[in-house]
């Protein structure tokens, strides 16, 4: 190898290893921070915390045999089509408009990321704006289709709910992008709030909350539930709390499943904070390998009945591909369920606002690219 091939070779190399370091700057950051001082203290004091981490109300049952064996198999060897075979249809959605003091809409902007208006109050849950779902810039699920509207875009929000702090529900270029364009506050579950005070977030935007725990913001109050489900950013789990939440108003209400496996507490949910006027509810992203803490779709019908809400709107399917099943096969299977059931169901399209009162006619769009 002559001198300027290697000189040639040794640059290439430096390159590669300076974009790698580049594009893994922000790591450590979103790993998120530990929760210490006061905020351990106040975990500890839960009855949701035992010695050393939070756990589930009911606990996950033992995977099946050979489960994650097979997982990896199919993974490989599967035949089900995991992404769409055309480009996903996304609505732009005029957001900046007069709210309705008695109205309720939701905005679907992909995943789990939703826009609430509920008697003129606008709650945005678990906002993720970035490319990918993961620690990294350059690897990880990639999302399927654009972000209906850019972040710096959405009007005035008075409330930003987190369910819990896995890359899907809490995205560190999101939160940095809110905390200067907005000035809502951040209402998160036991122990999150490390992470939003490592990325900046000031203490006196930050609330947390344990299970059957409320804050009002501007006469709407917003409830911490349980949820069946587990957290972690770092190389442990469950350091944090995960929860679903009851949102509530003078007349108008929504449930919001974050993340969870399907369970009885849905039931005692619905008693004491029911009914609902529209739940938002987790369908995707299952697997027999992990069946106590993500629902398929018959099981989030089934959260919907429990909860006793009248309209269910479908979340986290369609934006990033989590799991084995097709693309599709969510909301195709909810859509039959809740044709046995009776249940009143939309399927926006990223991007939709729904008016709860004036609902829709259900169309079934992603057929034509599934």
């Amino acid at each position: 190898m002559g001198k300027t091939t290697r000189v040639l070779a040794w640059a290439a190399v430096a390159a590669a290893a300076g974009g790698v370091a580049w594009a893994l700057r922000d790591l450590p950051a979103q790993l998120g921070g530990v929760p210490s001082g006061r905020r351990a203290d106040r975990m500890r004091r839960s009855p949701q915390y035992d010695e050393e981490r939070f756990v589930n109300s009911v606990p996950a049952d033992i995977l099946p045999p050979h489960a994650m064996r097979d997982t990896f198999v199919e993974l490989l060897m599967g035949k089900q089509r995991r992404r769409p075979l055309g480009e996903i249809p996304v609505s732009r959605p005029e957001l900046g408009g007069w709210l309705e003091p008695d109205g309720l809409h939701v905005t679907w902007l992909g995943h789990s990321t939703a826009l609430a208006e509920i008697e003129g109050v606008r709650v945005l849950f678990d906002p993720v704006w970035s490319e990918r779902c993961s620690p990294t810039s350059f690897a990880g699920p990639k999302r399927l289709h654009p972000m209906p509207l850019p972040l710096e875009e959405l009007p005035r929000i008075d409330a930003v709910v987190i369910s819990h702090d896995h890359y899907d529900h809490l995205d560190l270029a999101s939160i940095r992008a809110l905390l200067r364009t907005q000035q809502a506050p951040f209402l998160v579950p036991l122990g999150v709030g490390a992470h939003l005070e490592r990325w900046g977030v000031p203490e006196d935007r930050i609330i947390e909350l344990d299970w059957d725990e409320r804050a009002e913001i501007r006469g709407i109050t917003l409830t911490a539930t349980a949820a069946r489900h587990f957290s972690g950013r770092r190389f442990t789990r469950d350091g944090t709390l995960w929860a679903s939440w009851a949102v509530k108003g003078a007349r108008r209400s929504l449930f919001y499943t974050g993340d969870s496996g399907y369970f009885e507490e849905f039931k005692r949910i619905g008693e004491q904070h029911g009914p609902f006027d529209v739940s938002l509810i987790q369908v995707g992203a299952y697997n027999y390998a992990w069946p106590d803490i993500h629902m398929k779709p018959e099981d989030g019908a089934s959260a919907h009945l429990d909860v006793r809400a009248r309209v269910l709107i479908p979340l986290h399917w369609c934006t990033f591909s989590l799991a084995l099943h097709a693309w599709s096969e969510p909301v195709e299977r909810l859509l039959e369920e809740a044709r046995a059931r009776d249940i009143e169901l939309v399927v926006p399209r990223p991007g939709d606002r729904v008016n709860i009162d004036a609902l829709p006619a259900l169309e079934p769009w992603w057929r034509s690219i599934a």
